[in-house]
């Protein structure tokens, strides 16, 4: 099989994955907050991902230089502590649908890094397969707010939230060129496998975010959070989906696949949700809704095909 090919498919599955993630985390965030989450999920997917990596690897570092350490290692901290932050505070404040069309925007990060740090350069089918997904994606996530499904909030608030997203967004897409320097770049040393990588990026965000929790003196609330049984309940039941098999599988999907292909199919949580929420909780999407996904599953297809 193609290995462009195997990338994007791991893409659109972690995507798959990510859709129930933002579920589960926005369960999370509104029952512990935002902070907590973030913590106790890099908690869990470090412990994961190092026993795989002794199971799997022998190993429970992984054998990386220090170029590869500093890029995955700021790769960790950029996207998965500081990005996921502000993606979790987002879907707390204005809630999932309109969170995940604020991390839709990813990819314009990803690609314009992409071609600037990494040398990549997306042809016009590229480019227009990108524009068709993200207005579909886009056109998925108006749908609810016209027909109301999304609770009004105060215009301070909505900002806030916005703002937030955009963080995530913007720490996402630079944490994803990073990575992909870091792990399959000749010039960082030999490539390392995806799950390596993973374990690195997991372990700076890690650290980094301890030592920020430390400092803001909110080790009483992660303490707090554990007597929340539902919000740990659905904190696990994100990180293993998420954080451990979704970034897993989307560090495959960076080693095969460019940058900015791969962000944009690992963007499609809110077309995907469509028949997650109907299934779940008997929500109808209108026809701006089917639409939106039809859009956004052709430029899928351009991707993919051309």
């Amino acid at each position: 099989m193609d290995g462009a090919l195997v990338g994007e498919a791991a893409a659109l599955f972690a995507s798959v994955l990510w859709t129930f993630t933002s579920l589960a985390f926005t369960v999370a965030s509104r029952k512990i907050g935002p902070i907590s989450v973030n913590m106790w999920r890099m908690l869990f997917a470090l412990g994961l991902l190092a026993i795989c990596h002794i199971l799997l690897l022998g190993t429970l570092l992984p054998a990386a230089n220090n170029a590869q350490w500093m890029y995955l290692g700021s790769s960790g901290v950029i996207g998965l502590a500081i990005g996921d932050l502000g993606y979790f505070g987002a879907l707390m404040i204005i809630g999932p649908r309109r969170g995940t069309l604020l991390m839709a925007i990813n990819p314009i990060f990803s690609s314009v890094l992409g071609y600037y740090v990494l040398g990549e350069s997306l042809g016009p089918w590229a480019v227009l397969g990108i524009a068709v997904t993200l207005t579909g994606v886009t056109v998925v996530i108006m749908e609810r707010e016209e027909d109301g499904v999304e609770p009004a909030l105060p215009p301070g608030r909505k900002a806030l939230g916005v703002f937030a997203g955009t963080v995530g967004s913007l720490g996402q897409g630079v944490g994803l060129v990073l990575s992909k320097y870091g792990m399959i770049n000749a010039a960082t040393g030999p490539a390392l496998d995806p799950l390596s990588a993973t374990l690195m990026r997991m372990l700076a965000a890690t650290v980094f975010f301890l030592v920020a929790v430390l400092a803001m003196r909110k080790m009483g609330d992660l303490r707090k959070a554990l007597t929340n049984k539902e919000g740990m309940k659905a904190t696990v039941a994100g990180t293993i989906i998420g954080p451990f098999l979704g970034v897993w599988t989307f560090m495959v999907a960076m080693s095969y696949a460019k940058a900015g292909v791969v962000a944009t199919l690992g963007s499609l949580m809110p077309v995907f949700i469509i028949p997650v929420v109907y299934v779940l909780y008997r929500q109808q999407t209108s026809w701006r809704g089917v639409l939106g996904a039809v859009v956004a599953i052709a430029g899928v297809a351009i991707l993919m095909l051309l």
